[in-house]
């Protein structure tokens, strides 16, 4: 029986509490991924823009900087990608830890979309706007560097 029209949310699932704790184990390992890509496409942004921007800085040529752009905006946009799937498999991983009734080994978290922000509202987070708008700002310098 479903709950909520959540597809993995039932009532009276058998489970025991081995399963309910390798259900958490599993979700952990997921949310760690998640956490370690979103911090790889941070380095690998302030990386490719460094890289873009000390190319047009050194040559005086603003094309550097204007293809700087399309990473710094890729990275930021996966960035907030990564960032609202460990919210929600977090949100998973609550409903799991507070027995609530999940199907047991449940891994898809579309059930929990409305319990995290859309991914737009993530991409203004303080986390991910944090690192990008200066890497923006900084590509937007360099652009004015290279033009006067």
């Amino acid at each position: 029986m479903l709950l909520s029209g959540l597809p993995h949310v039932v009532s009276g699932g058998p489970s025991t509490e081995y399963d309910r704790k390798k259900h958490l184990e599993l979700l952990q390992l997921v949310i760690s991924r998640m956490a370690s890509n979103s911090f790889a496409l941070k380095g690998w942004s302030v990386t490719v823009t460094a890289a873009l921007l000390g190319l047009a800085a050194k040559d005086s040529n603003p094309g550097f900087a204007i293809i700087a752009f399309y990473p710094a905006l890729a990275f930021w946009g996966l960035d907030a990608y990564y960032l609202r799937q460990e919210r929600r498999f977090r949100a998973l991983y609550d409903a799991v830890r507070t027995d609530a009734a999940v199907q047991p080994f449940a891994m898809d978290p579309v059930g929990f979309d409305a319990a995290v922000e859309s991914w737009c509202c993530t991409l203004a987070a303080g986390v991910v706007a944090g690192l990008h708008i200066p890497i923006l700002a900084a590509i937007i310098g360099v652009l004015l560097y290279t033009f006067l």
